[in-house]
């Protein structure tokens, strides 16, 4: 029984990897479209537990990629100082 409780972990650490991998190369919207589909898998069937914790770890995956790529862009935003139109613009700051 141990050796099969190792083995499945072993598997889950494995396909929470694959998800991983996957989700770190979708765009926003991919990785939004993704978890949408995975939401929807999680309400509409009836799941082993087996299924759903692999479901919720690729559902996790896509939102930690939604939220990276969030703060990246936020980090892009630029303000610039309209009354000094040569002044260079400024990484963005939630305090402005």
């Amino acid at each position: 029984m141990a050796a099969r409780q190792a083995r499945n972990s072993r598997k889950i650490t494995a396909d929470d990897t694959a998800a991983d991998d996957t989700a770190n190369d979708l765009s926003y919207a991919e990785a939004r479209t993704a978890l949408d589909l995975v939401l929807a898998q999680l309400q509409a069937t009836d799941l082993d537990v087996e299924a759903m914790a692999g479901l919720f770890q690729r559902a996790q995956s896509y939102v930690q990629r939604c939220e990276t790529l969030l703060a990246e862009t936020e980090q892009q935003v630029l303000l610039w100082d309209s009354s000094d139109a040569g002044s260079p613009p400024v990484p963005y700051t939630p305090d402005r």
